[in-house]
């Protein structure tokens, strides 16, 4: 041990071996003659001490320490020390030596974020910053506790935000479920001539309500994943700042950052009056038609042009809402549902199969009949006849349309779906700024960007397929003509965070004829 100390004490620290012709420099510390020689050559510009970095300008008057000279050559006579046995207790650090040089690991360098040794402050970390390591430590220390600091809170902010947003969720239920049991109790008192205008009304609150929730959901996600990320954060801080080796700290600490800027809170858009103003008007206009027992045939003229009355007396005089175009395609409407076994499995049925949403986790397993694509059918297919259905969907990047039963249910090619793709399917793919009709892999690009609500005309008599878009007003998008040979079965699909959802009308019913043929609507 003794010898080996002394090995170290002798070693030049430029070439890392015992001395040769040894020379002092005025600072007092000592080198290989040729060494220093080397190293003031390649430092011509700084002639200092690579250890202390004291300038020594009188570098030509370099003498030999003879003394030190013969120490070296006395421990270079002696014979090798006999090797020790194996230690039972090694050392349970082996890393807390320089991995290049076998010194102690004494400092730590601040432009390359690791421990070095002194033997590194020579060479490689020459022009660096370093510092002792507990004073590294203990300025780390201070930085990561200011950052979790600022985390917890960004916590706590996140939290009350938290908080904020469940409550507005639980007003925005309570002020939905207010408003539809209203609107309810006044249509309510109304015929068969008033429940389109009430079913819209109910409908434009679940929009409304959906809408609103929906943001909600999103910006609750992103408070819940924030306070993830900041429990994340917080542990592996803890845990670091627990942690009593140094070496592993500074490393551990260089891997570890804190997560993003929390952000401001973005309420959902809600408001109860809104949803009030354009029925107010008509609300009064229709109590007091019901309230008045009068002659009907005081009513103002316009009222009585219309539109056909439905139901006698004063609900005649209501007019309504809805185009004769669509009033007239109401005539064939169907009410459709999706087929469960036909949905992707990333595809999840609600409302009694009238609602698809695509969601990025599945739902499991695929089922043997299911698509492979992000593609749902219908229950319902048409053999002959004529049918019409609507579909609501408030997003775009989405498509529909009628296929023969043999539409393939895996991927073709490069499509992400295959509705119109062949010659035995036909579609409308609806984009963010366009659409495009689709059939037998050939697209026509429509003018006009469809509304939220459309409608779908399916006239297998006359060979005609038309798709119309029925907001703000109903107006015909594109029309197949074609010799359809087989059964017809809608079609839809959808992208990812998209909803579809069928229309469903209390009125609907099978055209004449169609009720005895089993095969028509099944």
């Amino acid at each position: 041990m003794a010898q080996q100390l002394l090995q170290e004490k002798l070693t030049c620290a430029i070439c890392l071996e015992l001395y040769r012709d040894p020379v002092t420099l005025s600072c007092g510390h000592n080198f290989c003659g040729d060494c220093i020689r080397d190293w003031w050559r390649a430092h011509e510009e700084s002639p200092e001490c690579p250890q202390c970095r004291e300038l020594c300008p009188a570098r030509a008057g370099l003498r030999r320490n003879v003394t030190l000279s013969d120490v070296v050559e006395a421990v270079r006579a002696e014979p090798p020390a006999p090797r020790p046995d194996p230690d039972p207790d090694p050392d349970p650090d082996p890393g807390a030596r320089c991995p290049q040089h076998g010194r102690p690991l004494e400092l730590f360098c601040r432009t390359e974020g690791r421990c070095v040794c002194s033997a590194c402050t020579v060479g490689d970390c020459r022009l660096h910053e370093r510092a002792l390591l507990d004073a590294a430590r203990r300025e780390r220390e201070a930085q990561l506790r200011a950052t979790l600091e600022v985390t917890r809170q960004q916590a706590t902010q996140a939290e009350s935000q938290l908080q904020e947003l469940q409550q507005r969720s639980r007003r925005i239920q309570s002020s939905a479920c207010t408003l539809a049991s209203m609107v309810s109790g006044k249509f309510s008192r109304l015929l068969q001539a008033l429940e389109l205008l009430q079913i819209k009304a109910l409908r434009g609150i679940e929009v409304a309500k959906t809408q609103a929730l929906a943001q909600a959901q999103e910006e609750e996600r992103r408070l819940q994943g924030h306070l993830e990320a900041t429990a994340v954060f917080d542990r592996r801080t803890q845990d670091l700042l627990e942690q009593s080796d140094d070496r592993t700290f500074l490393q551990g600490s260089q891997l570890l950052a804190p997560p993003g800027p929390l952000g401001p809170l973005t309420p959902p858009q809600w408001d109860a009056d809104q949803q009030l103003d354009g029925l107010k008007g008509l609300l009064s206009q229709l109590c007091g038609l019901l309230l008045d027992s009068g002659d009907p045939r005081g009513a103002p003229a316009e009222a009585a042009d219309s539109g056909p009355p439905e139901t006698p007396g004063a609900l005649a005089l209501v007019p309504s809402p809805v185009c004769p175009l669509r009033r007239k395609l109401w005539q064939n409407y169907r009410n459709l549902t999706f087929d469960p076994e036909s949905a992707n499995r990333h595809l999840y049925l609600s409302r009694q199969a009238r609602q698809v949403e695509h969601r990025r986790v599945p739902r499991g397993p695929a089922e043997p009949g299911s698509f492979e694509l992000w593609q749902v059918q219908c229950a319902q297919s048409f053999r002959s006849g004529r049918h019409y259905w609507e579909v609501h969907t408030p997003n775009h990047l989405v498509t529909l349309g009628v296929a023969y039963p043999d539409l393939a249910r895996r991927k073709l090619g490069p499509y992400t779906d295959n509705i119109g793709r062949g010659p035995g399917s036909w579609g409308l793919c609806v984009q963010e700024d366009s659409a495009q009709a689709w059939h037998n892999g050939e697209a026509q690009r429509l003018r006009g960007v469809p509304g939220k609500l459309l409608g779908v005309d399916l006239d297998l008599a006359s060979g005609c397929l038309t798709f119309y878009s029925l907001e703000p007003e109903t107006q015909r998008l594109h029309t197949f003509h074609a010799i359809f040979t087989q059964p017809l079965r809608p079609v839809f699909w959808l992208l990812e965070g998209r909803t579809l959802t069928l229309c469903h009308q209390p009125e609907a019913r099978r055209p004449p004829g169609l009720q005895e043929e089993a095969s028509g609507l099944r």
